[in-house]
């Protein structure tokens, strides 16, 4: 599930094969920047709705090829990483409501992968990976409203404002929902 080189080369090649012959070198250089910087941090948001390891590269890819045709505007963009996020957001909920089926399986143990820790001994790692995984399978079972936040908080680290700006709402509905999330998880936590 880890973005790799190849997949970061592949939509590098994807954008830049479709980019106008006249486009500046630096915007290109920009945008390879961008795919370099953001495209693990996408992937999360992306498979954090989708579910799905080959929709969210999708998903991933369709952001990149977007800002490609909006380049023009990136000098514009306050916050490139908010935007770029609720380009993703948007491009996996489009599909989502157009498809109107969710993906059955719901797999989080790849994920895992990506929230490895590093700088661990061995042992320490397999203990920390069953951590993460089994906090993340508790993650799934929290309704949909406060797992999306619950998401885009912890593991991308947007501040309330952005959350809102991303998913739609007011920062006083993301607030809400973030305590509702954590308490939920805290007492299931509590539980096992």
């Amino acid at each position: 599930m880890a973005i790799s080189e190849a997949q970061t080369a592949n939509w590098i090649g994807a954008t830049t094969a479709l980019a106008p012959a006249a486009a500046p070198t630096d915007a290109s250089e920009m945008i390879s920047a961008l795919v370099e910087e953001f495209s693990g941090a996408l992937y999360r948001v992306a498979y954090s709705v989708s579910r799905n390891a080959a929709e969210a590269e999708d998903a991933v890819q369709e952001t990149f090829l977007r800002v490609l045709r909006h380049q023009d505007q990136l000098g514009e963009i306050r916050d490139l990483r908010v935007w770029l996020v609720r380009i993703t957001w948007n491009v996996v909920l489009d599909k989502k409501r157009r498809s109107k089926i969710r993906p059955e399986t719901e797999d989080v143990a790849q994920l895992t992968h990506v929230l490895a820790a590093s700088g661990l001994k061995a042992d320490d790692r397999v203990i920390a990976a069953q951590q993460h995984s089994h906090v993340l399978s508790l993650i799934e079972k929290l309704p949909t409203k406060e797992r999306e936040v619950l998401l885009l908080s912890a593991f991308e680290e947007l501040s309330t404002p952005q959350i809102a700006e991303v998913v739609g709402t007011t920062d006083s509905s993301v607030r809400s929902r973030l305590f509702r999330a954590r308490r939920q998880l805290a007492a299931m936590l509590e539980k096992v």
